[in-house]
C-alpha cells in the first residue's frame, strides 16, 4: 500500500488556549524548514491537526526527520479516502493489509469530526471491521489489546484511516519561547543543554570561545558538528566564535591563580551578554550541574552571575552526569564531545580554583585591569557562522556585531 499523508497530532499545543493558533503556525514553519528538501510535499493545518501530503515521497524519510521536530506528540502514516463506505472499505482493507501478518488480531476505532456522516462510529467500525476480516486470513479481533489499531477519522473534507504511529518529540515548538544564547563548548553538557532549551521552544544562538594557539582548528571543527547534530532539532542555528586568547592570557597574568578561572567565566558571561544584547535575545542558557565542578558551587554560580542581570537558564542544575550521558548518546552529541580536542575552559586551569570564591574579590582583582577594551575588540572580531539542518554546510559571514 502506498501511505499519501502524514497525520501530525499535537502535545503541549492543545493546552494553550487563545495562544494556540501561533503555536501551530510556528510548528508548522518548522516542520517545513526541517523538510525544505522535499519541495512536492503540501501542508494542511487544522485546529487539532497538521497534515502531509506525500506526493510519492518517501515516507519512511519523512517520518524520520519529524521524530526531531518539538511540538509533535505523535505521528502516524495515512491514506486519506473519499467519504463513501465502498471506498471507505476497501481503503481500510488495503491498510490493514499493508501491515498485518498471519495471527495479528486488529480492531477499527472511528472517530466521527463530522457529525453530518450518515453512519455513527459503531455502524463504521463494524462495516468497515467485517469488510476486513471476510477479505483477509488468519486475522481475527481483539478490542483491548490488539496487534493492529486501524483508527478511522470522518472529518468535513475526506476520512483519514492510519494503522502505523510514531512517537513525536514532544515539547514545545522551536522559537515559540524566545531566544536564547547558549555557551556551547566541546564538552558533554553543553550540547544537551541546549537540546532541552530547544524542547522547551527557545530559539538558540551558540556562542563558544576559541583561544588559538592553546586551542585548534580540530577543537573549532568539533563545535561545529556538535551544532550540526543540534539543527536537527532546531532547523537552522547561529554560532558565534569568539576570540578569546588574549582575555585569558591577560587573567593569566594579572589575576590571582586560584580566582583565575572565576575571571575567566566571568568575561565569557559579559561577552555573552554582548553579543545577546545586539542579537535580541532573552536569556543565557549554560550546561552547569550543580557541584559538578569547582566554577558550578553555588558561591562560583552567584560570583560568576554578578557580572549579567539577564537570565541565566541552566537546565541540567539537577541532573546526575549519567543521566546526561544518556541524553548526549541519544541525540548523538557523545561521540563528539569525547573527541579529545581541548577547548578553552580546560587550558591554564589552576591546580587548586577556588571552590567558594567571594564576589567581591573577584570583581576587586578585575578592577585593577582593563578588559573593557579586550572584550569590545573579542565582540567586534567575533565569527558567525549559520548553520543550516539541511545542507549540513557552514556559510561563513565574518559579520561584526557592534
Amino acid at each position: 500500500m502506498l501511505f499519501d499523508h502524514i497525520m501530525i497530532r499535537f502535545g503541549e499545543i492543545s493546552t494553550k488556549g487563545k495562544n494556540r493558533r501561533k503555536f501551530i503556525d510556528s510548528l508548522l514553519k518548522n516542520i517545513r524548514d526541517v523538510l525544505s528538501e522535499h519541495d512536492s510535499l503540501r501542508y494542511q493545518g487544522t485546529r487539532d491537526r497538521i497534515y502531509i501530503k506525500l506526493h510519492g515521497e518517501n515516507h519512511e524519510l519523512i517520518a524520520e526527520k519529524l521524530s526531531h521536530v518539538f511540538g509533535i506528540q505523535s505521528y502516524s502514516l495515512a491514506v486519506k479516502a473519499e467519504k463513501d463506505i465502498s471506498v471507505m472499505k476497501d481503503a481500510a482493507l488495503s491498510a490493514v493489509k499493508s501491515i498485518y501478518r498471519r495471527g495479528d488480531t486488529f480492531k477499527v476505532s472511528t472517530r466521527r469530526a463530522d457529525k453530518t456522516f450518515p453512519l455513527d462510529t459503531n455502524e463504521i467500525n463494524y462495516q468497515l471491521g467485517s469488510h476486513i476480516l471476510v477479505n483477509t486470513e488468519e486475522l481475527s479481533v481483539d478490542l483491548h489489546k490488539p496487534d493492529i489499531n486501524l483508527r478511522v477519522e470522518v472529518r468535513e473534507d475526506a476520512v483519514y484511516f492510519t494503522a502505523k504511529d510514531y512517537k513525536g518529540a514532544g515539547g514545545l515548538p522551536a522559537g515559540t519561547s524566545g531566544k536564547a544564547m547558549l555557551l556551547l563548548s566541546g564538552g558533554i553538557d553543553s550540547p544537551v543543554a541546549g537540546y532541552l532549551s530547544l524542547k522547551r521552544g527557545l530559539e538558540i544562538e551558540a556562542v563558544h570561545f576559541f583561544s588559538p594557539p592553546y586551542t585548534s582548528e580540530k577543537a573549532k571543527q568539533k563545535v561545529v558538528d556538535l551544532t550540526n547534530e543540534l539543527v536537527k532539532f532546531g532547523g537552522k542555528m547561529v554560532l558565534h566564535i569568539v576570540p578569546f586568547t588574549e582575555i585569558q592570557e591577560l587573567i593569566q597574568k594579572q589575576i590571582p591563580e586560584n580566582y583565575t578561572m572565576t575571571s575567566t567565566r566571568r568575561m565569557m558571561l559579559k561577552i555573552t551578554d554582548a553579543i545577546r544584547e545586539k542579537n535580541g535575545g532573552l536569556a543565557i542558557v549554560t550546561g552547569e550541574s550543580l557541584g559538578q565542578v569547582a566554577s558550578q558551587t553555588t558561591e562560583s554560580m552567584y560570583a560568576i552571575n554578578g557580572v549579567t542581570s539577564t537570565p541565566v537558564l541552566r537546565p541540567l542544575i539537577a541532573m546526575d552526569k549519567l543521566d546526561i550521558i544518556e541524553i548526549a548518546q541519544k541525540i548523538g552529541t557523545h561521540d563528539i564531545s569525547v573527541q579529545p580536542f581541548e577547548d578553552c575552559c580546560t587550558i591554564f586551569t589552576p591546580a587548586a580554583p577556588k571552590t567558594r570564591p567571594k564576589k567581591e574579590k573577584a570583581e576587586r582583582f578585575e578592577s585593577f585591569v582593563n578588559f573593557e577594551d579586550l572584550i569590545e575588540k573579542a565582540v567586534e572580531k567575533t565569527e558567525t557562522i549559520t548553520i543550516d539542518k539541511q545542507s549540513s554546510k557552514t556559510q561563513e559571514s565574518f559579520s561584526q556585531l557592534f
